[in-house]
């Protein structure tokens, strides 16, 4: 017997996705939790003054005991999450302890909501916004507002609501394609297919809003004033932090801790497009091998071994329920092999193929986006970075960089570093290679053609050769005209955050 589909509202999904059914709260109503909100509320102002570490180490300890339903602990783990990153990022130095204070009660919060103590994607974008005119639609970005920033900018704001915008959009696409689960298991071509359509037509509008975080995000602000806060614990050497973080609790024998920070592979949304689509992910560094049960290294003995697949770990930075209702969906989700099986269906492959080709092209929007605002305000900072080095200024110490937060392996060149996005990941050869992925179920040959991305495999007598990769070079790179001119973007450079 098949598993039954999921239903929405025991996983909480609302009508606008993930989002929460309810809007967030701007205050905990217990004046019990003023200390917090008083501190989140004048964030700014006690990091411009230094003051915000030793208000925090002079605060008593606040527990969780007080908090009643579920739209009070996603504020708290707000609350705490900010407080908790300014903490850590906001001195001369990083802090490697967080006091009892924030620890007790930031580890309480994260248990009921099933998430690491670290500030994620849910934290700064699914439970921090709030609409303008609550009468009126959150699916757009005049009608929305953040609760919480570190730095009190609008580019912080705006970089954080494009992707509240992306959720609440997409939102109706969930109960869409669930709809097309059902209607392939009776055998209804005509409803996956208009399924197909309307979800292809909605993926492009989500690309579209993408491309307005152009509009008030400006690259310079983001990557040198918010861009280290959203950092975590992991990969973190280079910045300060070699060994994580430890939780004080005061029990004297806690363990450091390694996190990635907020990364938009904690989308539960980008994850089911791929679930429902049949994209499979594999780790960073392997390709499809004609043998299925095995992988090999795309990029010839000197790159690294892959360790772990990042898509599926970044699941454990979810909410709870959302991870439980992406793995509900993996269990159900039918329609690769549904038009598969009905390859002579020609409008029907033509519709999921051009579901394909919207979230390729999603991808590639972002490719480009990780371009502008890490790339080349990171080759703008080396640049400057070596001005100062000690041939030019022998007394000047070196400016720390929390983008190059990578430590040489044995497999690179010494003095190689490798851009890590605030997920704790290099990120290029991942979102290269995620994008990549999304085109290999193409069923229609022509859609082969157009998402193909290298030499046909062996044995593939497929009469039409490989398009080049957007944007890029026969040889993979990519050729980028951006604020620095034109540049090669090579497979060594990270991103900020990974669809």
């Amino acid at each position: 017997m098949l598993p039954p589909v999921p239903s929405l509202d025991h996983y909480g999904i609302s009508e606008y996705g993930f989002l929460p059914n309810t809007f967030p709260l701007e205050i905990l109503p217990d004046p019990y939790y003023r200390r917090w909100e008083a501190i989140v509320s004048n964030l700014q102002a006690l990091l411009l003054s230094k003051r915000l570490r030793h208000v925090v180490d002079d605060l008593d300890i606040i527990t969780a005991s007080r908090l009643r339903s579920p739209a009070e602990w996603r504020r708290a783990y707000v609350l705490l999450s900010f407080i908790t990153h300014a903490y850590i990022w906001g001195g001369d130095k990083p802090a490697e302890r967080v006091p009892p204070s924030l620890s007790i009660p930031f580890i309480e919060v994260c248990r009921y909501l099933e998430l690491p103590t670290v500030a994620t994607y849910a934290g700064v974008c699914l439970w921090n916004f709030k609409p303008i005119f609550p009468d009126e639609p959150i699916d757009t970005l005049d009608n929305l507002s953040t609760l919480a920033t570190f730095t009190g900018s609008l580019d912080e704001s705006w970089f954080y609501l494009v992707s509240v915008a992306i959720e609440a959009r997409g939102g109706p696409t969930i109960p869409l394609m669930l709809e097309a689960i059902e209607a392939a298991r009776a055998n209804d071509s005509r409803t996956v297919t208009e399924c197909l359509h309307a979800f292809a037509e909605r993926l492009d509008e989500l690309g579209t809003l993408l491309t307005k975080m152009y509009e008030n995000c400006d690259p310079h602000v983001f990557y040198h004033r918010i861009r280290p806060f959203l950092a975590g614990s992991k990969n973190m050497a280079d910045a300060g932090l070699p060994n994580g973080v430890v939780f004080d609790t005061g029990a004297g024998n806690e363990p450091y801790r390694q996190y990635g920070g907020g990364s938009n592979a904690q989308s539960s949304l980008i994850q089911f497009f791929d679930i429902v689509l049949g994209v499979e992910h594999r780790p960073t560094g392997t390709q499809k091998s004609s043998d299925s049960s095995t992988e090999s290294d795309t990029e010839g003995p000197t790159a690294p071994p892959s360790r772990h697949n990042f898509i599926h770990e970044m699941r454990s930075y979810m909410p709870g329920p959302h991870r439980q209702f992406l793995k509900h969906v993996s269990s159900v989700a039918n329609i690769r092999e549904y038009v598969e099986a009905h390859k002579s269906n020609r409008s029907l492959s033509i519709a999921y193929d051009a579901c394909l080709a919207m979230v390729r092209a999603l991808r590639d929007k972002h490719i480009q986006m990780v371009s502008r605002y890490i790339i080349v305000k990171s080759r703008e900072s080396r640049s400057h970075s070596r001005s100062l080095s000690p041939r030019n200024a022998p007394n000047q110490p070196q400016p720390l960089n929390l983008a190059n937060t990578h430590k040489t392996s044995k497999t690179e060149k010494p003095g190689s570093k490798k851009l890590r996005g605030t997920g704790g990941t290099s990120l290029i050869p991942f979102l290269k290679q995620a994008r990549d992925e999304t085109g290999e179920p193409a069923i229609d040959a022509w859609a082969r053609r157009i998402l193909s991305n290298g030499p046909a495999e062996s044995g593939n007598m497929s009469p039409f050769a490989p398009l080049g990769k957007l944007g890029e070079n026969v040889d993979g790179e990519m050729e980028i005209v951006g604020l620095a001119g034109v540049w090669k973007m090579d497979d060594s450079e990270g991103g900020l955050c990974h669809w």
